[in-house]
């Protein structure tokens, strides 16, 4: 290990030059401006897996955008063989305005460097690679046999990724799973995610007249496409914050006692939370904590809305139609298709006279994934972290999702362990997101343990 530290520490400044180039690159996945852009990070990705000595590195095609696959698998029958994955694709930057620098300059300032994608993912994806360099530049072998996937399209929920796993489920075959999505809990203190919600995107479209008409000469005389819109978006949740979808429970595993207990040991403070989301006071489900609500209930949230007349001052129209993304996240046990077909007929329940409605799937589709206890991959990962921080790390559950890892689950057989080393306040998503380079340095370390832990078993 002292050798493999040696080699981090002498590559210090290189790799951070990579993660910047990296960076660089704006593999948007959710605008079709930016496909070659995919493409280009994915041959980045490709030829960077090649020089740190990875073995049959191949561009995969997916049905939609690219992966990347490469392995290592000498190290003999009786040690396991571990998939690393990660995905090198990026959310919009919108709005551009915010950001202090260049959303894909890679700028470091304060030992952060910011752009989009350095926290999501590619600051994470790229540490089990410098890692694998680092063993297998110090020690000419590795302890493990390691196959390595990361995907191009998981910000826009893995569409193709399913079907090509099942296509591939021979290629991919492995032991255990090892997500580089994901993050820890704080500088100082780990986490291990054993929840994600699955997510279901869809869209709610109403239509009244033909065009839109003057407000004075035909309001109440036919019906408000928006008017009609609030109403049926205000009849899926009560007073108390449940959900008022009929069914939209019934597949949902309730938290044990053992469960609600591990969640209340995680640090949280509510009243900072409230000071930092700049709120009057929380809100959602009664009979749950916020940080139960947040990680192990199901939500639904109206993402965006829009209809009629925007801009400055008045124009008196009763528009033609009316639209609202909305997302779901999900908990075990509950299905995708079927929280879609419980809301459309929800909304055509609800729907007021003299207009229609379309429901229309934004395939922005992932089932919950959910860690089993005495998960083998998840104990090892335990026990690194524990060695690293110096303590144990929180049992936690997230709201966020990686839809690919339900797909492992079902195709492969494997359930996966995110060991990741983000952090929460990066701006994930957002204007200004960026990684700290103790991070960096720090997964360095974390997967290299991790790797020669698991040549251990």
């Amino acid at each position: 290990m002292e050798n493999v530290l040696g080699y981090l520490k002498k590559n210090k400044e290189r790799f951070v030059s990579e993660l910047a180039e990296f960076i660089s690159i704006p593999s948007v996945s959710a605008l079709p401006e930016h496909f070659d852009d995919i493409k280009k990070a994915a041959a980045w990705l490709e030829n960077r897996m090649q020089l740190a000595g990875i073995e049959n590195v191949e561009i995969m095609e997916t049905g939609g955008h690219p992966s990347v696959y490469g392995d290592w698998l000498h190290a003999g029958n009786d040690k396991p063989t571990v998939l690393v994955y990660g995905h090198f694709d990026v959310q919009p930057v919108d709005p551009v305005d915010l950001w202090d620098h260049n959303p894909f300059s890679g700028n470091i300032v304060d030992d952060k460097i910011y752009g989009r994608g350095a926290s999501d993912d590619k600051g994470s994806m790229l540490i089990p690679i410098l890692a694998y360099e680092s063993i297998l530049n110090s020690d000419k072998s590795f302890p493990i046999n390691i196959k390595f996937l990361f995907e191009g399209q998981e910000e826009v929920a893995s569409p193709d990724m399913p079907a090509f796993v099942e296509k591939n489920k021979e290629k991919f075959a492995c032991d255990m799973i090892f997500s580089a999505d994901g993050g820890q809990f704080s500088e100082t203190e780990p986490n291990l995610v054993v929840g994600l919600k699955g997510i279901l995107g869809l869209e709610v479209k109403i239509t009244g007249p033909k065009a839109d008409k003057h407000s004075g000469m035909h309001g109440n005389a036919i019906e408000n496409p928006i008017m009609a819109l609030s109403k049926i978006i205000s009849s899926m949740k009560d007073k108390n914050g449940r959900i008022s979808i009929s069914g939209y429970y019934d597949d949902v595993v309730e938290l044990s006692n053992s469960e609600r207990v591990e969640i209340s040991k995680v640090p949280f403070d509510e009243k900072n939370y409230i000071n930092d989301m700049g709120i009057k006071d929380v809100s959602g489900e009664q009979g749950y904590t916020t940080l139960e609500r947040m990680g192990a209930r199901p939500s639904l949230d109206l993402n965006g809305i829009w209809g009629g007349f925007q801009g400055e001052g008045t124009k008196t129209v009763l528009p033609s139609e009316a639209t609202a993304k909305i997302t779901c996240r999900l908990v075990s046990n509950q299905k995708p298709k079927k929280i879609f077909e419980l809301i459309k007929a929800h909304v055509f329940n609800n729907l007021p006279k003299g207009v229609t409605a379309e429901v229309i799937s934004l395939q922005d589709e992932g089932e919950p994934f959910q860690v089993p206890d005495d998960h083998i991959s998840t104990n090892i990962a335990r026990e690194v972290l524990k060695d690293l921080y110096g303590k144990d790390p929180y049992i936690i559950r997230i709201g966020g999702s990686i839809p690919i890892l339900s797909a492992f689950l079902k195709h492969l057989g494997v359930h996966g362990t995110m060991f990741a080393f983000g952090l929460d306040d990066e701006n994930i998503h957002a204007p200004n997101e960026f990684f700290r380079l103790s991070s960096f340095f720090k997964g360095q370390e974390a997967y290299c343990r991790l790797f020669y832990r698991l040549g251990r078993n």
